[in-house]
């Protein structure tokens, strides 16, 4: 049977309904995989689950996250999952967390306190050329592969390459290849007509569920630029409700339509249909894992 089942799908394709078939299925746990599920505050915002799972609500609003912190704290939690006899599921829809959580790959460190307002305020005074070249000096593949206006990936790569990191990674591989654990891949997939027509449901049933209340409640706190970025809350919080509604529903369909694209590059994924019942979907997984077959690629 694989050592670790991965469960990815674009926002509202049934992810969570899946996971919770699996763990009554198997001697299982749930791992997140989501760059907003590790927020604490925003249950409605960031679909929290209804049951059990690793790395959900883990920080508070202010703190920054990083892809190398979240990967540090999935490992311990698939290898204590792992330990204790069970199957990790890993589930989400953050591509990256997702290649963090299962891969052997590095991520690059967290920033130290400070840097980074200090390389901003080092591209803002020396201008958006000369910071490159600077970048250029210190780290010249990251360089290569970043424009000088690019303000936001010239400060990061800046901040990587003090920290002894790169911007550039070493192995461009796609990272499939290089699980940690012998794992089974699962993508969820639906037409397009049936994604959106879901994520308009989504977006209404958060509204009935009191969003606007926790992002204003929310947005009148000290917030990190990662929480910031949790889908819905600028939106559920400074827009009138309609346009608010629009707003979230055009992002998830954008973000949905990223993540399609991005679960096509990884080889050796499963690719399942997801217009059935959960627990169809969690059978069909469950033999898959207990296959012992080397997956196919798509």
């Amino acid at each position: 049977m694989s050592a670790v089942v991965a469960l990815f799908g674009p926002t509202a394709s049934g992810k969570s309904a899946v996971a919770r078939a699996l763990i009554e299925r198997m001697d299982a746990e749930v791992v997140s995989a989501d760059s907003a599920a590790v927020y604490r505050d925003l249950p409605v915002l960031t679909a929290a689950p209804d049951y059990p799972a690793r790395l959900v609500g883990i920080f508070p609003l202010t703190h920054e996250v990083s892809a190398g912190e979240y990967q540090q704290l999935a490992h311990v939690a698939v290898d204590e999952v792992r330990d204790a006899g069970r199957m990790p599921v890993v589930v989400g829809g953050t591509g990256l967390y997702l290649r963090a959580a299962l891969s052997a790959f590095d991520f690059p460190p967290a920033p130290e306190p400070g840097a980074r307002a200090r390389w901003a305020s080092a591209y803002d005074e020396l201008g958006a050329e000369r910071a490159h070249a600077l970048l250029a000096t210190s780290d010249p593949a990251a360089a290569a592969r970043v424009h000088a206006n690019d303000r936001r990936r010239v400060v990061r790569a800046l901040e990587l390459s003090e920290a002894g990191a790169s911007l550039a990674p070493v192995d461009d591989r796609l990272w499939a290849d290089d699980v940690r654990h012998p794992t089974l891949i699962v993508s969820l997939e639906l037409a397009e007509d049936d994604l959106e027509r879901r994520i308009h449901v989504r977006t209404e049933q958060m509204v009935e569920r009191g969003a606007v209340a926790e992002a204003a409640r929310a947005w009148a706190q000290p917030l990190s630029n990662t929480a910031r970025k949790v889908l819905g809350l600028e939106q559920f919080a400074t827009l009138p409700l309609d346009e608010a509604v629009a707003a979230v529903v055009a992002a998830t369909r954008r973000l949905g339509r990223y993540q399609r694209k991005w679960i096509r590059r990884v080889p050796h994924v499963v690719t399942l249909a997801a217009d059935r019942h959960p627990e169809e979907l969690a059978d069909e997984i469950v033999a898959l894992a207990g296959a012992r077959e080397r997956l196919p690629r798509r």
